[in-house]
């Protein structure tokens, strides 16, 4: 009974009321692990005590529920108080974000501003490679076309395509070999009297003597100075055939040259155009120098003869090509003097001979060179022929074309006078539509050559199609028509003066 007595005061909640905090009402509640150990304890001390335990424990809970529900009520009353602050902070917030995405607003456009400057940045550089890169690859042909170009050979000949270097040479020999001028009569005359005029005046000098003679010049005879005048004049005539005749060679030369200038560009035009049909075809390769199969061969050295000799053994031990030369190289080194003495004179027999080879086929060469000069003398003869026959025959052409406008001439003066009253003949379709034309290429080019405006108007009218030319044929044509009636008119009217004249030389007879 003791036991039961005691029970209230282990469990009773009551008096935990009136102080009522956080801190008590964790120290007071237990939790279940602990009132489970509780239970236990009494159940072991006493059954009585262990009957009452769950009455104990129910309390106990009810009272846990009652602090729970105070805890809630307070909570609710410090959210209302807190709510009105949290509201104001919240609207700050608000207006900060906004401000922020405002502000990133402002960046992203920015940021795709730039991103337009830097793609137009890059699209230029990119048009710019392309351009360079169009531009390298049309020099690329360009090369190309020069390559092939120098891998062009014509097999024309240039007869007349001197050199800067033979040009000179050319002017300096016509200088050398050109007839001089002969020198007047009062220059001969003061050849024969320097000496005696010396003689006589050992002191003077040249300007002293100059004006001596001068003065001798003066008193002279006119018969005295004949002889002079006529040696002169035999000279001068001679001079003048010689000029005349030079003058002529040139000027037959010139147009054989402007001739075959001609021909050599239409061959060389044809073979440009072979070539580059061919390398179309093919891909050309770079021609190797041709060597004169005539020319003699250097002669091997005393090395290269031994290796010669014992390479036919080494192969037959079927050595490589590098082993081979390795084996003779040092074969070579290691041989005495004696040893190697057969092989020099060999050599040296071989070199005497090449110089002997040599020398007859520097001969050949020059013998072929002295024959090339010979003909292409005989063909500059040949050539000269051809021009002077192209001359005689352009003078010839030019005298036929001065006498048949002489003729023509004479006959317009030798013309009767035709008649004002006689109708004119019409122009023809080319004609009026020349007048036209060239009225409105006046007032469109104002101030261009005559020649330059016919020129332009022939074009127009090659360039028109029959339809077009249609309308001045008819203008023409009615022309034409008018032209006929007047002509009838017109001889009728001379028949009529004719028959009259001849009536009254009848009655007057």
């Amino acid at each position: 009974m003791a036991a039961i007595a005691e029970m209230p005061n282990v469990a009773d909640p009551a008096p935990t009321k009136k102080a009522r905090s956080r801190k008590a009402l964790k120290q007071k509640t237990a939790s279940t692990n602990e009132a489970n150990i509780v239970a236990e304890t009494l159940a072991e001390s006493s059954p009585a005590a262990a009957a009452l335990l769950p009455e104990a424990i129910a309390g106990k809970e009810n009272h846990e529920s009652l602090s729970k529900k105070t805890k809630k009520g307070a909570a609710k009353g410090k959210k209302q108080q807190q709510q009105a602050p949290e509201v104001s902070s919240f609207e700050k917030e608000l207006q900060e974000m906004q401000e922020q995405l405002e502000k990133l607003k402002i960046e992203k456009e920015q940021t795709e501003e730039a991103l337009k400057a830097r793609e137009e940045t890059l699209k230029q550089k990119e048009e710019e490679i392309e351009t360079r890169d169009r531009e390298q690859e049309k020099l690329k042909i360009e090369l190309k076309k020069l390559q092939k170009m120098k891998e062009f050979k014509p097999t024309v000949t240039f007869p007349f395509g001197l050199s800067v270097k033979d040009q000179e040479q050319d002017k300096k020999d016509k200088k050398k070999n050109s007839t001089k001028k002969p020198s007047p009569p009062y220059v001969l005359w003061c050849k024969d009297q320097w000496n005696e005029v010396k003689k006589a005046n050992p002191d003077a000098d040249f300007k002293e003597m100059s004006n001596l003679i001068a003065t001798k010049w003066k008193t002279v005879t006119a018969e005295e100075k004949k002889p002079y005048e006529e040696k002169y004049q035999a000279e001068k005539e001679a001079y003048l055939k010689i000029v005349g005749n030079e003058k002529r060679e040139h000027e037959a030369m010139r147009l054989f040259e402007d001739e075959h200038k001609q021909k050599t560009a239409m061959e060389l035009l044809e073979q440009y155009l072979q070539f580059l049909q061919e390398a179309d075809k093919k891909d050309t390769k770079k021609a190797k120098k041709e060597k004169d199969p005539l020319k003699p061969k250097q002669p091997m050295s005393a090395y290269f003869i031994f290796s010669n000799e014992r390479r036919a053994a080494l192969v037959a031990e079927n050595k490589n090509v590098v082993e081979i030369a390795k084996i003779t190289g040092e074969e070579w080194k290691n041989m005495t003097d004696k040893q190697k003495s057969p092989y020099e004179k060999r050599a040296m027999k071989n070199k005497e001979q090449y110089a002997r080879e040599m020398e007859a086929y520097k001969q050949k060469k020059d013998e072929e060179t002295a024959d090339m000069k010979k003909e292409e003398e005989e063909l500059m003869k040949l050539q000269k022929q051809e021009a002077m026959q192209l001359l005689k025959k352009k003078e010839k052409t030019e005298t036929m074309i001065k006498k048949t406008k002489e003729t023509l001439q004479k006959q317009k003066k030798e013309k009767k006078i035709t008649d004002p009253n006689k109708p004119k003949k019409p122009a023809s379709s080319f004609l009026i539509f020349s007048k036209e034309t060239r009225k409105n290429l006046a007032e469109e080019r104002p101030g261009t050559n005559n020649s330059t405006v016919s020129a332009l108007i022939s074009l127009k009218w090659k360039e028109m199609s029959e339809e077009d030319k249609q309308v001045w044929n008819s203008k023409a044509a009615e022309a034409m028509e008018v032209y006929k009636k007047e002509l009838e008119e017109y001889n009728k009217k001379v028949v009529a003066e004719e028959e009259a004249a001849a009536a009254l030389m009848n009655k007057d007879n």
